[in-house]
């Protein structure tokens, strides 16, 4: 099972990680138009919209300030050491 925890929880660190990248591109002054630099762009946002959203429900952006992924990044750290330990037990 030690190899199951290795892979779930390098899941987790990725889209912790894909989190942190659109954190980072919120301070970008506008998306690219085109090529790669769009494909990521499209990439991040559409991987992490359907989570930050639900966060966004309940804590919605003040004025220019999204507050939602710290929130997000709270709760993707507890439950990806729940989802751990109870993969653990087994």
């Amino acid at each position: 099972m030690d190899h199951v925890e290795t892979y779930v929880g390098a899941l987790f660190t990725v889209f912790l990680l894909v989190i942190l990248v659109r954190i980072l591109l919120s301070f970008a002054p506008r998306p690219p138009f085109a090529g790669p630099g769009r494909a990521v762009w499209n990439f991040v946002h559409e991987s992490t919209d359907w989570y930050l959203d639900i966060f966004r429900r309940l804590i919605p952006p003040l004025g220019m300030f999204d507050l939602s992924p710290i929130l997000a990044i709270i709760v993707l750290y507890i439950v990806r050491s729940l989802v751990l330990e109870l993969l653990g037990s087994f």
